[in-house]
């Protein structure tokens, strides 16, 4: 092999003349080949790094300096191993004529023919991804359910078998499910995207729970439910897949998310190459790994209101309780008298117009504290209270604790304080002909001179 990368160096002892060997670890190239424009596959180098962070695995990582995978003359690429995306079907025809240890990830399948030939497959569970999103909105009480996926294509084939999925399980419990597709997103086609996204909700029998293929895909709709006045989560509780940041802040009503062990399936391709690179062989081996949990936030808290008036205010409070409004402005919104606003909170609710918008600014306060390096000034501002001497009033009396003594409690990990997440147990599947190199893919990790860490 190169000099560069298996090298012995000869050091003089400072106590003698002798000399000793000294083994500089191997360095790997390694090619990465993911699109980090999409949360998933961010994840999935994250783990890697993680993975690499907890070993003495010195590797040169390839990556474009966009972070897009370009696969064009990468069956010539003079490297060591690979670890890539295997849902777009390009992918795998280009690296079917790669020689090199390859590591695939990608989605879950029925089909065992999607899987590549002869590679080690990392997956995420997309039977219990979906599963997971259903039964969160079965135990809101809904009983009408639908799907909003993505155009028929082969890069989008892991969306279709999302889609399979959510048609079993409505099937198998005897309810008429509704799939959606829409449009692919385009300058162009965005107007008339929206408008058929919106008439498509509005065609839907309500209340209803509906489970976007993405967060992405979730932003879309419930920003479609707001412009058209469709209250979420009165008529439509919403809840997405991957848990993305940018998907929640881009929106005003918390979206809720299935949140994918993706870091955990990083960590997994990582240390599967690794023992690869040292020998170790993994022909066809498949790793299901399962979603971590439910980031439970607004846009999946349905709770049955059974006046319309209730439902339009807390459409309206949802929206813009950070911004200062008031009780009258609600009422407005509503189209009723102040006094009549009330009287219908008190009885659906059991708490006033201006407990409720209480309630919204101190749980946007405290997924802002949530954040590292939040300012309590700052978060008072931006969560609507008049000074931060009020929020801290609010705080003590809610929570019986000061925004301060809130963050501390979270670093310190106390479960209570921290947001829903709905966690399943954790479980790590090994399947295909395989199963006897779980011991093997479980082993001790190791140092790039052939030894255990």
């Amino acid at each position: 092999m190169d000099e560069l990368y298996w090298r012995s160096r000869r050091v003089e002892k400072e106590t003698s003349g002798d000399y000793r060997v000294a083994r500089v670890p191997t360095v790997h190239r390694i090619a990465l080949l993911f699109n980090a424009n999409k949360i998933f596959d961010r994840e999935i180098i994250a783990g890697i790094g993680e993975y690499l962070s907890s070993t003495r695995a010195s590797w040169d990582l390839y990556l474009e300096e966009d972070f897009r995978t370009r696969l064009q003359g990468i069956e010539r690429w003079q490297g060591h191993g690979i670890i890539a995306e295997y849902d777009d079907p390009a992918t795998a025809e280009a690296l079917s004529r790669v020689r090199l240890p390859v590591v695939a990830i990608g989605g879950s399948y029925a089909d065992e023919s999607v899987y590549p030939e002869g590679r080690p497959y990392v997956a995420t569970d997309n039977f219990k991804l979906v599963k997971l999103a259903y039964d969160h909105l079965i135990e809101a009480g809904l009983q009408n359910f639908a799907f909003f996926s993505l155009p028929q294509a082969g890069v989008n084939r892991w969306a279709q078998e999302r889609e399979r999925i959510f048609d079993m399980l409505t099937q198998r419990d005897g309810i008429q499910g509704n799939i959606y597709r829409g449009v692919g997103t385009s300058a162009q086609s965005w107007d008339t995207a929206v408008e058929q996204l919106i008439a498509w909700v509005r065609s839907l029998p309500k209340p209803i729970g509906i489970i976007a293929v993405t967060d992405a895909r979730a932003r879309q709709l419930l920003q479609a439910c707001l412009f058209a006045g469709i209250a979420v989560p009165e008529q439509v509780a919403l809840i997405g897949i991957d848990n993305d940041p940018l998907a929640r802040v881009l929106t005003r009503v918390p979206l809720s998310s299935v949140i994918q062990g993706t870091t955990e399936m990083g960590r997994t391709a990582a240390h599967l190459l690794h023992q690869m690179l040292h020998g170790a062989q993994f022909p066809n081996t498949r790793i299901l790994v399962p979603p971590a949990g439910i980031n439970v936030l607004a846009s999946s808290r349905h709770e049955v209101r059974n006046h319309p008036h209730v439902m339009q205010a807390m459409h309206f409070i949802r929206q813009y309780a950070c911004q200062g409004i008031k009780t009258e402005q609600v009422a407005d919104y509503v189209g009723i008298s102040r006094s009549s606003l009330e009287w219908y909170f008190r009885r659906e609710l059991g708490r006033s117009v201006h407990d409720e918008i209480l309630r919204f600014k101190l749980d946007a306060a405290k997924r802002l504290l949530q954040q590292d390096g939040s300012n309590a000034a700052d978060i008072a501002v931006t969560c609507g209270f008049t000074s931060v001497q009020y929020m801290h009033a609010v705080f003590k009396r809610e929570l019986g604790c000061t925004p301060r003594e809130y963050q501390e409690q979270l670093a310190a990990g106390d479960d209570t304080s921290k947001q829903a997440v709905q966690r399943p147990r954790k479980k790590l599947s090994v399947a295909g002909s395989a199963l006897s190199t779980a011991a093997s893919i479980l082993a001790p990790p190791l140092d790039d001179s052939g030894g255990s860490l």
